[in-house]
């Protein structure tokens, strides 16, 4: 397993993550359990923070879709980035965490007149406005509350990024924005202009996760720019913002090739500014919003080994405590991970063996074919690069409570989510009256 931020191999031939011991964490806090290597969190933010806002002025918002707690909330503040967040409940744990509203922005395509009331009230930065519904539901709210909504247009570019079917969001057949070849992007543009309740500030787009290729990227920003310069010649108004999106691809198994975030600006800017002077616009403030790139190498799962079966000339499979409940990116996209063993962190590779989940699916695997030290009932299996994605789209499938999250640095551990409990999954269940009733009668009928 390729080693990141602060992973080392202590003395005791243990993986050790923020200073810490990872089986120690194993055995203090419980498996399955998601590590954050707060320094290496804060690296990435910086990284970005430097290479766009120190450089070009560009703003960075930190995708919170990819890993968000009250927590996560507060490093993200403090290292100056804004927040993209896509729900009343992301936006609700930005406000519970007291992070400027200013430096909201608030994405999804199908928000409700509730998401988009609290959002007024709290005063968000910008909503990021996906289609013609939204947008009429938003300028009668403003209207009725009194205010005026900070608006930029979410449009399809109708770029092909390579990347996995099921993440790619700029082809024009996708569920979000207003479409730039068939026109519905400009007549956005202008309705907006039209709106008494509604101040257009720029225009955004998204082409897709997990993209290594840089020239899509360019090739995007030269479709935007183009389309803002036909809607100044049509409308008289140009976008003072350019929300290029986010979605830079990450190391998770070999082959997979990151691209250096100050290469991204570089490409994204130098495009952005070349058509600008081409065709004769004022330079827009440029906005990208990273999330995986930042979250990603920043989180590893532990588990705890169960049971092991082999079967003879097929495979080996070992099963953890954890699995699909935590991390369903390998049964949605057919993800890879890598891993090893933490308590075994410096053996030698021994045998090939398949990582189950618990799970009672057949698709609860976590890793096909991997190379590890011998393996046996109680190792401590760490999956690396799991930051993003896994605790966000957790779940509770079999009735399994969701794990653990600690923030690690300088050998300290510090709980940012606590293990839910069997009763946790119980607390919103209700019995109707007419059940406990039924069950009183029939308790009665057969005395």
């Amino acid at each position: 397993m390729k080693l990141h931020g602060t992973m080392t191999v202590n003395s005791r031939g243990h993986l050790e993550i923020g200073g810490c011991d990872t089986v120690e964490l194993a055995s203090t806090f419980g498996t399955p359990l998601y590590v954050v290597d707060e320094e290496l969190f804060r690296q990435n933010c910086r990284e970005y923070y430097r290479a766009f806002t120190e450089k070009y002025g560009a703003e960075v918002i930190y995708a919170a879709k990819t890993l968000l707690t009250l927590a996560i909330c507060r490093l993200v503040d403090e290292e100056g980035l804004g927040m993209d967040v896509v729900s009343g409940g992301e936006l609700y744990t930005a406000i519970k965490a007291r992070f400027p509203m200013s430096r909201v922005y608030f994405h999804g395509n199908n928000k409700s007149s509730e998401e988009l009331r609290l959002a007024l009230e709290a005063r968000v930065g910008r909503f990021m406005v996906d289609n013609f519904y939204e947008l009429e539901m938003l300028n009668r709210l403003a209207g009725e509350m009194r205010t005026r909504a900070d608006v930029i247009l979410r449009l399809t570019p109708g770029v092909e990024a390579h990347t996995h079917e099921y993440i790619k969001t700029g082809q024009i057949d996708s569920k979000f924005g207003l479409v730039i070849d068939n026109g519905q992007a400009l007549a956005g543009v202008r309705r907006a202009l039209e709106m008494e309740n509604i101040i257009l500030h720029g225009l955004h787009c998204h082409i897709g996760s997990q993209i290594f290729e840089l020239d899509s990227y360019a090739h995007a920003a030269g479709i935007m720019m183009d389309f803002a310069a036909r809607v100044a010649r049509e409308t008289g108004w140009a976008p003072a913002e350019l929300d290029l999106g986010g979605g830079l691809g990450i190391y998770y198994t070999e082959g997979d090739e990151p691209r250096p975030v100050a290469e991204y600006a570089d490409v994204i800017m130098r495009a952005v500014r070349e058509k600008a002077l081409a065709h004769g616009l004022p330079v827009p403030r440029v906005i990208v919003e990273p999330g995986r790139s930042i979250s990603g190498p920043a989180g590893t799962t532990l588990y705890t080994v169960g049971a092991v079966k082999d079967i003879p000339g097929v495979r080996k499979y070992v099963a953890v405590d954890g699995g699909m409940g935590d991390n369903p990116r390998p049964a949605l996209y057919q993800s890879r991970y890598e891993a090893c063993l933490a308590n075994k962190a410096a053996a030698p590779a021994e045998e090939v063996v398949s990582i189950a989940g618990k799970c009672c699916e057949s698709g609860d695997m976590l890793i096909w074919d991997i190379a590890l030290p011998r393996v046996e009932p109680g190792d401590i299996l760490a999956v690396s690069c799991t930051g993003a994605y896994n605790y966000s789209m957790s779940m509770n499938y079999n009735r399994l409570p969701r794990p653990a999250m600690v923030l690690v640095r300088d050998g300290q551990a510090d709980i940012i989510v606590e293990r839910e409990t069997y009763e946790d999954l119980l607390r919103n269940d209700v019995i109707p009256e007419r059940l406990r009733r039924s069950r009183r009668l029939n308790v009665a009928s057969a005395r």
